[in-house]
């Protein structure tokens, strides 16, 4: 298969179709990924759900010659993802409608491609702009790859490799191979799947002669053993090349197949939670959405790659995709990082949640979304995740749903008039509301559709009103059940339903939701909401952003990253954060990361380590050792009257120190510090991080002096988007320019020519100056 990205050379526009072609129209160039709603503005009269960010009507169009066209070929357009009701024409020719925007779709282009002269439209249509609880972006806003292959290829998403048996002696592992044969003639053909391990040698090897019939779907099953494999877990993510071919007769090779696979195992138990590999663990996992800040949701990879560094560092070994299907290089990064995944289908089905417009819990709010073609497409819609993702081995569990029953939007029940409804919206038993009844067998008929095309993972859906479900058939038809924010139904509920595996996948930060995990060896998991901030869900305007993640819209840690890395990870740490009480020391509420105030007034430092004792010092001069213990009422703290200097704490172990971490006193801004993800470049569309600090003459973060910066670039890139981490911000996410917040900001920059010369940027500001920085080209 030849799969090239197709990512360049679009034009866009906003509006139907009446001024889109019309003689006046003016369509101005983009590069895919492309996220039209992030170019804003922000305007109060959208919807907060989605922050508060326009959508509409576009159009996208491309007019393309083919390289090297051979007419005895089948050609092919892969969609990524389109947000959404995408409608896509080649040459006046329309090929189809797709309604789900964060499902990939294909089309066949071989009736009505031309060598040269082609054009391609695609039309999108996101009117309902209330339509999600969370952003969604707009456009075309995933990669989209044009397919150039033999009569006799692959099927879309054709091969799966499964591991009916796993162990550290010896592995079996299964290949099923779907092929198509679009000739009017049997084919005969030989299919070879080889496994490779990450030195470059065969492991194994299987092959088998298969009779290929015209115009139809040929299936043919290859399977091997491998001595000794090399397992997959989160701390040894060991991948092998999976490669399949199809060699004709002639000996002509059609078509090969490449991805990456591993080899584990893993299970539930309902008494004793998640085992991978034969071993218990504890799944310590965060909720993801699929923006980054000023990115929206057309996110390069660079990025999140640099996120799930920072999450590794957390000491979390597993990701939620909430509340849909990803981009799908995040399920690479997530393979090759190690991350347990759970990937979810919706967040809706068969009926419109509400979708806040004013602000979260305030107002009226709507009911559009995705649910209004959950009948015609769901099915389709969770069998396509399942066969694009199949073959990842993160992957753990497929949801089907997130919140289907959270009570009275819309689903309801008798129950809720009784017992403990946590709820915040709509209590109490609504007959006029459709019956939870509906629940399971919506539910089934999903689980059945998932299970035709794979039976080696869970499937399970995130339960909001667990007190309404279970007198409903809709926990039995799963697999496994997921509760959020539920933890006070665990121990109840394992003992009414002993059989019932019971993972947290969806929970606050507190520090008893943890416990429940920790403490219960029943419950295997929790799902922290969230890792990052994302944008939507808001409050009222002005806020246009969630704040509910660890990490900032710039990727920052925020001071409760530190406290979840405490608990999660196993290398030593410490760190602490200032705040003004007590009571907020123990709610962890309130925290700064740095040491200002004034002189004598008390300061309440609250220390989060992993260590056994922490001692602080204030200007060299210890303040005492305290035995690290958190409980539910207390955490450790100091109550430290301010003086100037520099404050630190050194952790212990055994009464040797493993970690220490300092806070000195800011002066006035005499720097500018930038830090560069990468001082080099090779190719085309690499994109550089650059993290811009506002300090003192020794370095220290200086977090009460903001000023606007601009960026001016010389050479072959572009400021693809600029990031202060202000939720409350209403700047421009595609100006050069942004102003700093506390003291910080970011720069994406995105090379976007394959030129010999270096990338020359000036950050200048009027306040504070300038500062330059040169990434160079590669020599080949």
């Amino acid at each position: 298969m030849d799969k090239t990205l197709f990512n360049e050379g679009w034009e866009f526009q906003k509006g139907d179709s009446s001024k889109v072609f019309s003689p006046s129209s003016e369509w101005r160039s983009v590069q895919l990924p492309h996220d039209w709603s992030i170019e804003g503005p922000f305007d109060s009269k959208w919807a907060s759900g989605t922050g508060f960010l326009p959508a509409g009507i576009a159009w996208y169009q491309k007019s393309f010659d083919v390289t090297d066209y051979d007419p005895e070929k089948t050609y092919a357009i892969y969609f990524d993802g389109v947000y959404k009701n995408s409608e896509v024409w080649i040459n006046d020719h329309y090929l189809g409608k797709r309604p789900n925007g964060t499902i990939p779709f294909q089309y066949d282009l071989t009736p009505y491609l031309k060598a040269k002269g082609n054009e391609i439209k695609v039309k999108v249509d996101h009117t309902q702009y209330a339509d999600s609880r969370y952003y969604t972006g707009s456009g075309i806003y995933r990669n989209v790859y044009l397919l150039k292959q033999d009569p006799v290829h692959f099927a879309q998403w054709g091969v799966f490799f499964t591991t009916p048996e796993v162990s550290s002696e010896e592995s079996k592992a299964q290949v099923s191979v779907e092929v198509r044969n679009e000739t009017e003639e049997i084919v005969k053909s030989f299919i070879k799947a080889q496994l490779i391990d990450a030195n470059g040698q065969t492991v194994a090897t299987s092959e088998k002669p298969l009779s290929l019939r015209p115009k139809k779907q040929n299936y043919i099953e290859l399977g091997f053993n491998v001595p000794k494999p090399q397992l997959w877990s989160p701390a040894d993510p060991n991948l092998y090349e999976l490669k399949v071919s199809i060699t004709k007769e002639s000996e002509t090779v059609a078509d090969t197949w490449n991805e990456k696979v591993g080899f584990r195992t893993f299970r539930f138990d309902a008494n004793k939670g998640f085992f991978l590999n034969g071993e218990n663990m504890l799944i310590k996992g965060v909720c993801i959405h699929h923006d980054a800040g000023a990115l929206g949701a057309a996110v390069p990879e660079a990025v999140w790659r640099e996120r799930f560094q920072t999450l590794k560092n957390l000491g979390a070994n597993a990701i939620r995709m909430s509340h849909y299907p990803h981009q799908d290089y995040i399920y690479d990064l997530a393979d090759e990082f190690g991350f347990l995944v759970q990937d979810e289908a919706f967040d809706e089905w068969e009926f419109g949640k509400n979708k806040w417009i004013t602000g979260w819990n305030v107002g009226t709010p709507g009911n559009d979304g995705s649910h209004e073609d959950f009948a015609e497409w769901g099915a389709k819609d969770v069998q396509d995740m399942i066969r694009r993702n199949r073959n990842h081995t993160s992957i753990i569990m497929w949801s089907v749903g997130n919140e289907i029953d959270y009570p009275n939007d819309p689903y309801s029940h008798p129950v809720l008039d009784e017992g403990r409804n946590p709820q915040i919206y709509g209590k109490g038993y609504n007959p006029n509301n459709p019956p939870a009844s509906q629940l399971g067998k919506l539910a089934n008929e999903l689980v059945k559709a998932a299970k035709m095309f794979d039976t080696t993972r869970a499937v399970t859906a995130a339960l909001a009103g667990v007190t309404m479900s279970n007198h409903t058939i809709y926990p039995e038809v799963l697999d496994i059940v997921g509760y959020n924010y539920q933890e006070f139904r665990y121990e109840e509920d394992h003992k009414a339903f002993p059989d019932r595996v019971i993972y947290g996948s969806e929970n606050g930060d507190a520090l008893e939701a943890w416990y429940a995990v920790k403490n219960n060896d029943y419950i295997s998991s929790q799902f922290l909401w969230t890792a990052f901030d994302f944008i939507g869900e808001a409050r009222e305007w002005p806020n246009r952003s969630s704040g509910a993640g660890i990490i900032d819209l710039a990727g920052k840690p925020k001071p409760d990253f530190y406290f979840r890395q405490s608990l999660w990870s196993e290398k030593p740490m410490v760190y602490f954060g200032i705040t003004d009480s007590e009571k907020n020391v123990n709610r962890r509420r309130g925290l700064e990361n740095n040491w200002i105030g004034e002189p004598g007034k008390s300061k309440w430092v609250a220390v989060y380590s992993n260590a056994e004792e922490v001692e602080l010092f204030l200007n060299g001069k210890s303040l005492g050792k305290k035995e690290i213990k958190y409980t539910t009422e207390s955490m450790p703290g100091w109550e430290v009257p301010f003086t100037e200097g520099k404050l630190e704490a050194k952790a212990f172990n055994d009464g040797k120190e493993v970690a220490n971490y300092q806070l000195n006193t800011p002066g006035e801004v005499k720097k500018i510090q930038i830090k560069s993800s990468r001082d080099s470049y090779s190719e085309e569309n690499e994109v550089v991080i650059l993290d811009l600090s506002l300090t003192d003459k020794k370095g220290n973060r200086v977090f009460d002096q903001d000023a606007e910066f601009s960026f001016k670039i010389d050479g072959p890139a572009r400021v693809l988007a600029l990031e202060s981490g202000d939720r409350d911000s209403h700047e421009s996410y595609r100006s050069s320019k942004i102003k700093t917040y506390k003291g910080q900001l970011r720069a994406y920059i995105e090379v976007n020519d394959d030129a010999e010369a270096p990338v020359k940027i000036e950050i200048t500001s009027e306040k504070f100056g300038k500062e330059k920085v040169t990434i160079k080209k590669i020599q080949n």
